[in-house]
C-alpha cells in the first residue's frame, strides 16, 4: 500500500466529512419501518474509492460513522447502527470499485452498483439475522416477532430499494464526472 500524500489525505477526509453531513438528510421509505431510512452517505465514500482505492473508501466509511456516533449517540447505547451501516457502505461501495475497475465503462459502473446493491441486501439480511437484530433486540429489549419474515419482508426489500435509488442518483452524477474520475482515479490514469 502507498502511502497517502497531502493532497490524497485532505481529500480523503473532505469526502468523510461529506459523508457524514449527508447522514442528516434520509427519509424513510414506505411501507418499510419508519427507522430503516435512505441516505446518500456512501456517494462520497464511493467516490473516494474510485479516486484512491478501496482503503480510501473504508477511511471514509469509518470516520463517516464515527462521527455520526460521536455527534447523535446511538437509542441502543452502543453503536449497533453505525456498525451496520459501516458493513452495508462496505458491502454496496468495494465491489462496485472491484468491478468498475475491471470495466471502465459506464455499463460497467451500471453492473458494479446492481451488484454492490444485491451484495449489501443479500449480506445485511444474513448479518442482520446473526448479529445485528439480536444485538437490538440485546440492548433495546424488544421483540419483533419472526426474524426470519422480518428480514425477508422488511430489510432485504429495503436495502435492494435503497441500493437501487442510490444506484440511480449516482449514475446521474456519474454521467457527468466519468472523465474527470477517470483521470483522476488509481484505477486509471494520474492521481490528483
Amino acid at each position: 500500500m502507498k502511502k497517502w500524500d497531502v493532497k490524497q489525505f485532505v481529500a480523503v477526509a473532505l469526502l468523510s466529512a461529506l459523508a457524514f453531513m449527508l447522514t442528516f438528510i434520509k427519509f424513510p421509505v414506505p411501507p418499510f419501518p419508519s427507522f430503516l431510512t435512505v441516505d446518500f452517505s456512501d456517494i462520497p465514500v464511493l467516490v473516494a474509492a474510485l479516486l484512491y482505492g478501496p482503503m480510501a473508501s473504508v477511511v471514509a466509511e469509518l470516520v463517516k460513522n464515527i462521527l455520526n456516533y460521536l455527534s447523535l449517540g446511538s437509542e441502543a447505547g452502543v453503536p449497533i447502527g453505525n456498525v451496520a451501516n459501516f458493513f452495508a457502505g462496505m458491502l454496496f461501495v468495494l465491489p462496485t470499485y472491484l468491478i468498475y475497475k475491471r470495466m471502465r465503462t459506464k455499463k460497467g459502473m451500471t453492473f458494479g452498483l446492481i451488484t454492490g446493491t444485491v451484495s449489501m441486501s443479500v449480506c445485511m439480511s444474513i448479518l442482520n439475522y446473526f448479529v445485528i437484530l439480536p444485538a437490538y433486540l440485546y440492548f433495546m429489549n424488544f421483540s419483533v416477532g419472526n426474524v426470519k419474515a422480518y428480514i425477508v419482508a422488511g430489510v432485504l426489500p429495503f436495502n435492494l430499494v435503497k441500493g437501487l435509488i442510490v444506484t440511480v442518483l449516482f449514475m446521474l452524477m456519474f454521467t457527468k464526472m466519468k472523465n474527470w474520475i477517470d483521470k483522476a482515479s488509481a484505477i486509471g490514469g494520474k492521481r490528483i
